[in-house]
């Protein structure tokens, strides 16, 4: 392979990924066979993101359900103009009005950020530097042995393979790092948007624990959209990992008491504070 296909490679590796940001809406609706819904179908759920869009002064989104019992909701699309909220029916059976209300708030805080574009740019960064390392490396690996038999083309393969793994493990570690904080930036505007940080902290407590009683099969069937959900499909397992694609549920509640103290609305429902009591 010669190395003047590496630009070839990257630009592959851009078409790729701006094909998955394009049509970011239809593969995740699709992913999780969710259908979108008018207002007449579901006037109660359409009209909270009406309030909402009205309270951020932003364009509404296509609103969807998945019906699955999965209790879980996510945000996609590549811009607020094309953007798509699905709420599952396992998650609209287990909350209550303001929890969903809030769980919705902190769904179109992504879309109003444009995180997909921002999460789609990073993983490009990484497909195209690990995809050029990659062409060097067999670039190194054919055309090391045209030149040099005595061993020069393994020493370059080796020296490609090993950049390779480098740079795919710190683009891994990063993009895991920016969508933790993306998240964390999403309850964060989520709970100034409504108010009512109590309502999304007793939402991802529900959700949380809801998912663990979940069937294995179930979730493994989801995880493909983990990093689109507003907590993971996982169970039994740490989320204080640099692997996760979520901060864990006592960091993101942590954060909520202190936006209740800055509101002057300490969190009821069993989330107080951290501190004295």
């Amino acid at each position: 392979m010669p190395r003047a296909w590496a630009p070839i490679i990257a630009v592959i590796g851009l078409g790729i990924a701006w094909w998955q940001w394009y049509n970011s809406d239809k593969l995740a609706l699709r992913a999780m066979n969710a259908r979108e819904v008018s207002p007449e179908e579901a006037p109660e759920l359409h009209a909270v993101i009406d309030r909402l869009c009205a309270l951020a002064d932003m364009p509404k989104p296509r609103v969807a359900i998945a019906y699955t019992d999965l209790p879980n909701a996510f945000a996609t699309g590549r811009s607020p103009d094309r953007a798509a909220v699905c709420v599952t029916t396992g998650i609209l059976d287990r909350l209550t009005a303001e929890e969903v209300e809030a769980v919705l708030a902190h769904e179109l805080s992504h879309v109003a950020h444009r995180d997909v574009l921002v999460m789609t740019l990073a993983a490009s960064a990484g497909i195209v530097a690990g995809m050029l390392t990659r062409g060097a490396q067999y670039g190194a690996i054919f055309g090391g042995r045209s030149r040099d038999n005595n061993g020069g083309g393994a020493a370059a393969f080796m020296i490609a393979l090993l950049v390779s793994l480098v740079v795919y493990a710190i683009s891994f570690f990063l993009t895991r790092l920016l969508s933790r904080y993306r998240e964390l930036c999403a309850d964060r505007s989520g709970a100034f948007l409504t108010g009512k940080p109590s309502a999304l902290a007793s939402a991802l407590t529900k959700i949380t624990g809801e998912i663990s009683a979940i069937p294995t099969r179930d979730l493994r069937a989801s995880q493909s959209m983990n990093a689109f959900f507003i907590a993971p499909a996982i169970s039994g397992a740490s989320m204080k990992t640099l692997t996760s694609t979520h901060p864990p549920l006592e960091q993101r509640l942590e954060q909520l008491a202190k936006i209740a103290a800055e509101l002057g609305r300490p969190l009821d429902g069993g989330f107080p504070a951290p501190g004295p009591q």
